[in-house]
């Protein structure tokens, strides 16, 4: 079937009216601009379900293979305008709403985002659905149908306070009920061995209902499907109980079920949490491998050629449980034989790693896995028991290698290691940059390396440039547009071009307009959230990701708090107006990363109010970071910090968003800032400190930050300022413990070893600044050479070099 994306487009205007009237409830004449997003989601809903139908028509007629992406997360934003660039309904939304006295953009602000994820592992999830859209690949991701969030971030006093980000409290326009999709999902029990085989005798089940979110291809009529689950307890309540007046114990079934996919990433420092976030992989992955063999027997009624037709992939370690149960169904409920459903197995599955750091390798203890998934465990040690066989005849004798292979980890206490299970299921595993994908052979899993080389792969990360460039940056799309053509939306290797402008006055003038009004917009928008104001015309210095001891956020507030101490000593001087703006939520139960927020928020507090200091400085924490503060905070960064410990960062999208919209990276030599270095030219970013060899060398050798402390009278003032209460003067000691982890906790991400490399390169920031016509020509220089980092291009090398499918 052939399908057209230049097929007639409804009349806008006229769709509006009548959804307002008819689905949103309300007199036209009455719309307010929330009744009016509605209105206007509406009508891209109805094309969007138009879409949906033909292209799951065509790929049944045609009996493709799917990919299908297990993530835990996947952190959309808002949805409405890109849906209304990509069934190119933009122009009409915006003449329906000035009927109305309205602009689009402002009606967009209206629509929450969807809280379904929160760092770049789920905007990557997002990112690549748009790509496999775009380029036609039969789809689906798969997740949990959040109806919290993570949180929603307050800051209070300086401190992050957490809480429920109810964003479907009001419904959503863009979610498909499937009524007729649920599954049950099992828990707890017993296994029986009667002879027959092994039977599951599980003690609670929930049911997994279905909701589809469509996500749209940009020039093609094809879409992306979105399906999330919601748990459902079997039974609502206990009548005869509640009408007893014991109205909690009524409803404590249903929650103790439903609970599931209330929040992402619950507290784990308690057993209850942990037990959660298993019961919440555990559920999606179910239900996922329930509607994924459904769907394909439909189509193909057997399972001897599943992995002819299905790949399956692992976004990180939260659905490598996938593993043990596509070996319990094709072998407890389709009665296959362990080998060959082991061969289906590690043919359908491949799985990215996220992390380099051995502890962020998601672990289960042993006896949690036997209380709430037995039959699974018992699968586990099967898996297990046939691979060290097979490893121990690499390597006959060596118990030690063996030991740091097993899918158990057997010192302490027991817990199965989920990346070595996700390796041993899978015909490939991908790292998301070079240096991320030579690292995880050479380190973490070199033994795995050493038996299955060939299974090792890179796949470098990408971002779809329709949201981050189309969408977030209009002024600077309108540009290219008018320089370079249109095609660079679909073909991002359409920038090249712009090197040929960057010596060019006039482009460079209106480059650095848009520049301007991006700053304008931004500093507005920094008044209306914090109540700072900036100056526009300072260097907006931006930091945006999770807040992680290893992103060095920290580092980050060291220099600031040595500008403010050489502002204060010489305020005379010839000083760079600069704003240093951060962003990011800490893990509720992080109490690292929760003090390093109140710091910022501490010293921002007395450089803002300090007189001496003016405009040369202002420090500024952004709320509640998210997609759509995101697409507001990127246009208008001048510098993008990326300053992570070098062999820590396995790839970061952040670096590429802000480089693609102009700013100029300074960065460690880590995760995709070596390919952005590569691809824009090493005089056009500020790279600095310890590469990964040299980082390792100085660990190995005996890292002492005591010496870098004592040796650097500038390091010494700023650690002695802030563990001396200069920033916090109400509460003594408050950041003793911080600075303590430095100077006596081994510092472990070598913040003291970089900071003087850091801070001179900030100066060389500086003088770059000071020269607008050097530094339009860089920031051009940047944009120019974006076209790798498209996530069309790594779902292509994704598609034919992994899932074995063509892109259309």
């Amino acid at each position: 079937m052939t399908q057209n994306p230049h097929s007639p487009k409804p009349d806008v205007p006229t769709g509006i009216e009548d959804h307002l009237l008819k689905t949103v409830g309300v007199a036209p004449a009455d719309a307010t601009p929330t009744d009016l997003m509605q209105a206007v989601s509406q009508v891209a809903r109805q094309q969007l379900s138009r879409r949906w139908v033909e292209t799951q028509a065509a790929e049944r007629a045609d009996k493709a293979r799917r990919v299908y992406y297990l993530s835990m997360e996947f952190l959309i934003g808002r949805t409405l305008s890109n849906a209304l660039a990509a069934l190119d309904l933009g122009e009409g939304a915006a003449e329906g709403l000035r009927q109305h006295a309205q602009k689009l953009e402002d009606v967009a602000d209206r629509e929450p985002d969807a809280a379904l994820g929160n760092g770049g592992l789920g905007r990557l999830a997002a990112c690549f659905l748009d790509s496999m859209a775009t380029l036609g690949l039969p789809s689906f991701g798969y997740g949990i149908r959040y109806e919290y969030g993570m949180f929603a971030q307050d800051i209070q006093n300086g401190c992050q306070v957490e809480y429920p980000d109810p964003w479907l409290a009001d419904g959503t326009p863009w979610e498909f009920p499937r009524a007729g999709i649920t599954y049950p999902v099992r828990f707890g029990g017993w296994v029986e061995h009667n002879g027959v085989g092994p039977v599951w005798r599980p003690a609670g089940e929930v049911a997994a209902k279905a909701y589809d979110m469509v996500v749209p291809g940009h020039g093609t009529s094809k879409v992306s499907t979105l399906r999330l689950w919601k748990a459902v307890a079997p039974a609502h309540i206990d009548l005869h109980v509640f009408n007893n007046g014991d109205y909690a114990r009524a409803a404590s079934v249903k929650n103790e079920y439903e609970n599931i996919s209330w929040v992402l990433y619950p507290n784990d420092s308690t057993p209850a949490g942990r037990e959660l976030r298993l019961r919440q992989e555990y559920f999606f992955v179910a239900a996922s491998v329930q509607d994924i063999l459904g769907r394909h027997l439909e189509e193909h009624g057997t399972l001897a050629n599943l992995a002819d037709k299905v790949a399956i992939h692992l976004n990180d370690t939260h659905p490598a449980i996938g593993v043990a149960e596509l070996m319990r169904v094709l072998c407890d409920e389709h009665g296959m034989a362990w080998d060959a459903a082991w061969t289906l197995c590690r043919k359908t599955f491949s799985y990215t790693n996220h992390t380099l750091m051995p502890e962020a390798l998601e672990t289960w203890p042993v006896a949690l896995m036997q209380q709430v998934l037995p039959r699974h465990l018992e699968i586990i040690f099967r898996i297990n028991h046939a691979f060290l066989a097979e490893a121990a005849k690499h390597r006959p004798g060596d118990q030690e290698f063996l030991a740091r292979l097993s899918l158990v980890d057997e010192r302490g206490e027991r817990r199965v290691r989920m990346a070595n299970l996700s390796i041993v299921g899978s015909h490939k595993v991908n790292g998301v940059s070079a240096l991320h994908s030579e690292l995880l052979v050479q380190t973490i899993f070199a033994d795995f390396a050493s038996l299955w080389p060939d299974r090792f792969t890179n796949m470098t990360n990408g971002v779809t440039p329709r949201r981050w460039l189309a969408q977030a940056n209009p002024g600077l799309a309108g540009l290219l547009d008018r320089n370079i053509g249109t095609q660079w939306r679909l073909d991002l290797d359409q920038l090249r071009k712009l090197g040929e402008l960057k010596g060019n006055a006039p482009f460079r003038d209106e480059f650095m307009a848009v520049k301007r009004a991006n700053k304008t917009r931004l500093a507005a928008y920094i008044e209306r959230a914090t109540g700072i104001k900036v100056n526009p015309a300072s260097l907006f210095d931006v930091q945006v990701k999770r807040i992680h001891e290893y992103k060095r956020q920290l580092l980050n507030v060291l220099h600031v708090v040595t500008r403010y101490q050489a502002i204060i000593a010489n305020p005379n001087a010839d000083w760079v107006p600069r704003t240093v703006i951060l962003a990011g939520k800490a893990a509720s139960s992080y109490v690292m990363a929760k003090s390093i927020i109140r710091l910022i928020h501490d010293v921002g507090t007395v450089i803002n109010n300090d007189p001496r200091v003016g405009d040369k400085l202002k420090l500024v924490f952004f709320p509640n970071y998210g997609v759509s503060v995101a697409e507001v905070i990127m246009p208008g960064a001048d510098l993008s910090e990326q300053i992570s410990t070098a062999g820590t960062e396995a790839s970061g999208t952040g670096n590429m968003k802000l480089a693609m919209n102009g700013a100029l990276t300074i960065g460690t030599d880590d995760g995709a800032n070596i390919e952005i270095r590569q691809n824009v030219g090493n005089e056009n970013i500020f790279i600095f400190g310890l590469r990964t060899p040299e980082v390792q060398a100085l660990k190995h050798g005996g890292y002492h930050p005591l010496r870098y402390y004592e040796g650097n009278p500038q390091l010494k003032a700023v650690l002695d300022a802030i563990a001396g209460d200069q920033f916090s003067p109400d509460e003594p000691g408050r950041y003793r413990a911080l600075v303590d982890s430095l100077l006596w906790g081994g510092d472990q991400y070598l913040l003291l070893a970089d900071y003087e490399a850091y801070v001179a390169t900030q100066a060389r920031v500086d003088e770059l600044f000071r020269n607008p016509s050097q530094w339009a020509q860089r920031a051009i220089a940047n944009v120019a050479g974006m076209g790798v980092f498209s996530s069309d291009r790594t779902i292509r090398e994704y598609a034919t070099q992994i899932w074995g499918i063509e892109p259309s």
